[in-house]
Order: structure tokens, then sequence, then C-alpha cells
């Protein structure tokens, strides 16, 4: 009865799969241009972000690396490594 049971889950989730797979690149793409959009949001912000340090009299150094310690938000790969 179990063999049933876990051969039906298999055959479910191939369904499940096979549904989601034509729709893949359209996915990828659209993900794809969200992404460069917000890298590009997040560069014009850290520009902005060091430009007000500055304007506000701190050295270019430090405001060089509290903008890092900003950008570092926008590293997809920090979001990526969350779902691991």
């Amino acid at each position: 009865m179990t063999e049933e049971v876990e051969d039906q889950e298999k055959v479910n989730g191939f369904r499940i799969f096979g549904m989601f797979l034509p729709s893949l690149p359209s996915l990828m793409l659209k993900f794809g241009g969200v992404f460069l959009r917000f890298k590009r949001e997040a560069k014009k912000g850290g520009r902005t972000f060091q430009r007000e340090l500055i304007n506000q009299g701190l050295d270019e150094i430090t405001a060089a690396q509290l903008t890092e310690i900003y950008l570092e938000s926008s590293n997809i790969a920090n979001y990526i490594s969350l779902f691991r």
C-alpha cells in the first residue's frame, strides 16, 4: 500500500514539474529584469548615500566603507544563501 502512495506522489511531482517547465524561460527573463532593476536602484541609492555622508562631514574613505556595507544588502547571494 505504501509503495502505491509513494508512486502516486512521484507521479504528482513530475506533473507539477511538467506544468512548471514550459513557463521557466519567461520566468527567468522576468526575474532577470527585476534583478537588474534592483541592482541599478541599489547602486543609485549607494551613490546618494555616500554623497550625503560626505556632505555631512564624513571623510571619503569612511563614507566609502559605510557605502559598501550599505550595498551588501543588495547582493543577491545573501538572499540565495537564506534558502539553502
